[in-house]
């Protein structure tokens, strides 16, 4: 029963991490780098830092816990770094294929990098089981099921329909920038890795033993993206997005709902792992089950926003049978360890 909820818990952040950019189309006047960076604020530090509170025992602090680990908490934050990257090309690669094929294929990267360089990184091999690895494994299949129907997709719509879905599309274009992104989102796991220590043992419960090292990385995160879209700024002379105060209540509002949907995927990694510890196969896969849950839900919306609008049956039957495909992933170790 544990190991269901955990896993439901995980399931419910990925619907929203998948959930977080519809709201972004509700922002007005705003360039790229500018909501981007607005939004980053709320996602990557405010959310993050009241989560990681929920870890520190009364009488405690972060500072203190960061301190007390000054190369575990600089390696955690270098990965967050990295993981920026992949953050800046994230968005870049939904804005080249759409919410359901750009998530899909980078969220497919950073799954299977993330759950194997980790324990690699770490010095613990053995934590990779056969049913770790043939976990992934299916997950990547069910991906790249998917990743033929987008590309049945591509093939099946004129330039105006593709445009109609995704103003920017750009098939070839986005399949580089999303494999990129992918790569370097693995970071986020990698840096959770190296912050395992960062908590108050005993004193933390396991639901929130994770969060600490979260913000590490996210704050890591937000200097890559807050550098590259104040550059953007700059470049482009959007600074004066900022400037007009009617459009403040409406954007920052849904800065601020698109950053805490983005950050519940990670909130609900750690309350989900705190209920799998009996189960070392899922807790090493964890990753990988948050990822390819958010490929299953941002599909979902890619339907719902009508983004597979004019795709023959055939393409809707291979994308449904990589959805399913991936939901069976999450519980394979589970049923072959």
């Amino acid at each position: 029963m544990e190991i269901i909820i955990g896993l439901l818990i995980i399931a419910i952040g990925a619907f929203c991490q998948s959930s977080s950019y519809v709201p972004i189309n509700k922002i007005r006047s705003w360039s790229w780098e500018s909501y981007w960076l607005v939004q980053g604020v709320f996602a990557w530090i405010i959310f993050p830092v009241a989560g990681a509170m929920l870890a520190v025992p009364e009488g405690h602090s972060l500072f203190e816990l960061y301190a007390a680990y000054p190369k575990e908490s600089a390696l955690t934050a270098l990965f967050g770094v990295l993981w920026g990257v992949g953050g800046l090309t994230f968005g870049l690669s939904m804005r080249y294929l759409g919410v359901a094929l750009g998530q899909s294929l980078a969220l497919g990267t950073c799954a299977g990098l993330g759950t194997i360089l980790t324990p690699l990184l770490l010095g613990r091999p053995g934590d990779l089981t056969a049913s770790v690895i043939i976990g992934v494994v299916v997950t990547l299949l069910g991906i790249a099921i998917i990743g033929v129907a987008g590309h049945m997709k591509s093939q099946s719509l004129s330039e105006e329909q593709k445009r109609e879905a995704v103003k920017d599309f750009n098939f070839t274009k986005g399949i580089a920038v999303a494999l990129l992104a992918g790569f370097m989102s693995a970071c986020f796991n990698i840096g959770l890795g190296f912050g395992e220590a960062l908590n108050f043992g005993d004193a933390t419960a396991d639901i929130y033993k994770t969060l600490p090292a979260t913000f590490m990385v996210t704050i890591g995160g937000f200097v890559t993206n807050a550098i590259y879209c104040i550059y953007q700024n700059v470049r482009n002379r959007t600074f004066a997005d900022y400037a007009d105060s009617s459009l403040w209540a409406n954007n920052i509002l849904f800065c601020a709902l698109a950053g805490v949907l983005w950050y519940s995927q990670f909130f609900g990694l750690s309350l989900g792992k705190g209920f799998l510890t009996d189960s070392p196969s899922l807790m090493t896969f964890s990753w990988c089950i948050l990822m390819a849950l958010n490929v299953v839900f941002s599909n979902v919306w890619g339907i719902i926003l009508k983004e597979w609008k004019g795709c023959s049956k055939r393409t809707i039957v291979v994308l449904v049978a990589g959805i399913v495909v991936l939901i069976i992933s999450s519980f394979l170790p589970e049923i072959l360890k």
